[in-house]
């Protein structure tokens, strides 16, 4: 039998990509999957396609603390527990610093950092009685600043550090910190990217074909968990970019500027 029959695990932004792969994968284990996002309906897609099994959906915006207490609350009335939380909702952002409005920051700010703020705190009791574990989706964005996504790198950053800090309290209670990331993955969150004035871009100026699956993904992200690791950063290209930007940062400045920008225009 697996480890995960009728573990109770919650992924927020189960709707697209990695967070789609993960309630998929779970429910495939056995588990009792709990997701959200704010497209109902997209939500309601992926349960009729899980039609029999212990799924439950909630339509949730992870940028309001409301919200996020609704959907906490929610799957403790429908599951009673949770073992697992993986902070996955996240968004995006295509623009320079200099066109960007604060609006677009503070956007990519509540709904990646707060979020995972929230939903943590309002789970944490749960996880912490169960030794479970607590899971942040963050990027390499989080080790190093991403020209155009100031914002996103930013917000990165802090689910990084906040998670750490929580990883070292937590350390002697038997519960697990971690946080993941996955570098370039084929997803729709550069396609919901928000350009400078907050809109979504509607399309990605990276070549999604030629990445890692957001199935094959998940795959690691779940092994990560089940063997209690700290952090996990996938794909070569990223585990460069951290390498680099850690002994190297002068010469990180210049690659990364050369992959992102051509004619001195922002491309990626």
């Amino acid at each position: 039998m697996d480890q995960m029959q009728d573990k109770v695990v919650v992924i927020t932004g189960g709707s697209d990509g990695i967070g789609k792969a993960l309630v998929e994968l779970y429910l495939n284990k056995g588990a009792k999957v709990a997701t959200c996002a704010r497209n109902y309906q997209k939500l309601y897609q992926l349960q009729s396609a899980n039609t029999g099994k212990p799924l439950f959906i909630h339509a949730t915006d992870v940028s309001k603390e409301i919200d996020c207490k609704g959907f906490i609350d929610a799957v403790i009335k429908e599951f009673g527990t949770i073992d697992i939380l993986i902070n996955n909702a996240g968004v995006s952002m295509r623009a320079l610093v200099q066109d960007v409005d604060f609006d677009t920051i503070r956007r990519v700010m509540d709904i990646n950092f707060w979020g995972t703020v929230y939903c943590t705190k309002f789970a944490l009791d749960h996880i912490i009685k169960n030794k479970g574990t607590i899971v942040g989706v963050s990027s390499i964005a989080g080790y190093r600043g991403l020209p155009g996504r100031s914002g996103y790198s930013a917000s990165k950053y802090a689910v990084n550090g906040w998670l750490e800090a929580l990883r070292t309290e937590l350390l002697v209670s038997g519960t697990n910190v971690m946080w993941v990331c996955p570098g370039f993955t084929s997803s729709n969150i550069r396609n919901a990217a928000l350009n400078s004035k907050g809109e979504s871009q509607g399309e990605s100026p990276m070549d999604e074909g030629a990445m890692m699956s957001s199935e094959e993904c998940a795959g690691h992200i779940a092994n990560a968990i089940e063997n209690r690791k700290r952090t996990l950063v996938l794909t070569f290209t990223g585990k460069r970019a951290v390498f680099m930007n850690k002994f190297f940062p002068a010469l990180a400045d210049k690659l990364v500027r050369k992959f992102f920008f051509k004619n001195n225009e922002l491309v990626k």
